[in-house]
């Protein structure tokens, strides 16, 4: 099923520019997996060393922050999933 994904600025660098590409999938993580494969530089943006998503990456679907459902959450097809980064401070 086609899922509209938004890359902001932080990682059009590894997307070669591209705003926006529509992937594959029934869940969060088989659309990240999609990601990957489709742009394989933004990996390291979005995984950490020992292979964890980042915790400094929202995860929204169609607007909704679904961070804490992880990566197994199902995604309806024609939804639009956006990475967003997490700014943390005090």
């Amino acid at each position: 099923m086609s899922i509209k994904v938004n890359f902001p600025w932080f990682l059009q660098h590894a997307t070669g520019g591209i705003k926006n590409a529509e992937v594959n999938g029934h869940t969060v993580g088989e659309c990240i997996d999609a990601i990957v494969a489709a742009y394989p530089r933004i990996k390291e943006e979005l995984y950490d060393k020992e292979g964890n998503f980042s915790p400094y990456i929202d995860i929204l679907i169609d607007g909704r922050s679904v961070y804490k459902q992880g990566l197994s959450q199902p995604i309806a097809p024609g939804s639009q999933l956006s990475l967003l980064l997490i700014v943390d401070g005090g």
